[in-house]
């Protein structure tokens, strides 16, 4: 006689832990086995569907099923709780949720030296012990990002978080020192303006803090305010500046530098920042 399978759940009722989470506004998912989202249909398998499980919202296809991993996360109980989602539920081992959803970020420490290196590093916020470290969660969105350096994970935009609690203390804002574990080091500057000795001599009054210094703060500021279309953001901040003050060769290294880290803050790779600043000067015939 055949023996039923037992399922091990981390989660002892999945589906009752899923709409209790929901009801807070946190959007959720089934976790199988492995820690993993459920697979897709065969609708959807291949993403044949016209899925978006690279976008940074969710809501991938019309398909009912939970599928597209944390594209499928939904606080709509009405969904968790159809007899599309039941199957799922009935062989799921715990419950996911998606940080980004939620307006939140996971800093995921998967050992005591990365705990040891956020508590002196790190504003205090709500922790959330894991099997071998702890979830801390801070109030605030932003590109995930996995290995940010030894036994640390960035899970936010476009990732899922296992759900093992609602953790304890008060959440922090977002810190930038988070937000910075994902910027890279600044890459050189393709095409950078020299600057030229100006004929007559004296000094280009692009120079002075109020005159270039203002722009390129605007112009971090205008992508750091970027809340969606970063990359069009990005490459309109870029050719503000190159409009304005590339052509008397003010710009230096310095100054780029400062852009593309802030653009990289936002989610944007160093590619990217390299691919915007390159189209901006061919644009304006540079």
């Amino acid at each position: 006689m055949t023996q039923p399978t037992v399922i091990r759940r981390e989660t002892p009722y999945p589906l009752q832990t899923a709409l209790s989470i929901a009801a807070s506004g946190v959007p959720v998912l089934p976790l199988r086995r492995g820690k993993v989202p459920f697979g897709n249909c065969r609708t959807c398998a291949g993403n044949t569907c016209g899925g978006r499980p690279n976008m940074r919202t969710p809501g991938p296809c019309t398909c009912p099923a939970p599928c597209h991993g944390w594209a499928a996360a939904t606080t709509d109980p009405g969904v968790i709780n159809s007899s599309t989602w039941a199957r799922a539920w009935r062989d799921a081992a715990g419950v996911a949720y998606h940080p980004g959803g939620a307006g939140l970020t996971v800093v995921d420490l998967d050992n005591a030296e990365a705990i040891a290196w956020a508590r002196t590093t790190l504003p205090a916020t709500r922790t959330v012990p894991t099997t071998r470290g702890e979830h801390w969660l801070y109030q605030g969105t932003m590109q995930s990002a996995n290995d940010v350096r030894p036994g640390v994970d960035i899970k936010s935009s476009m990732q899922y978080a296992r759900w093992l609690g609602p953790g304890t203390g008060a959440m922090a804002p977002l810190p930038n020192a988070v937000r910075a574990l994902i910027v890279k080091a600044p890459v050189p500057i393709p095409g950078a303006v020299t600057v030229p000795a100006l004929a007559g001599g004296g000094e280009c009054p692009h120079r002075t803090p109020t005159y270039l210094d203002r722009g390129i703060a605007m112009a971090e500021q205008s992508i750091a305010e970027a809340s969606s279309t970063v990359h069009a953001t990005v490459y309109r901040a870029f050719l503000a500046v190159l409009s304005r003050h590339g052509r008397c060769g003010c710009l230096t290294d310095t100054h780029m530098a400062r852009l593309f880290a802030a653009a990289q803050a936002k989610g944007e790779s160093p590619r990217h920042c390299t691919d915007a600043w390159t189209n901006a000067r061919t644009a304006l015939g540079m």
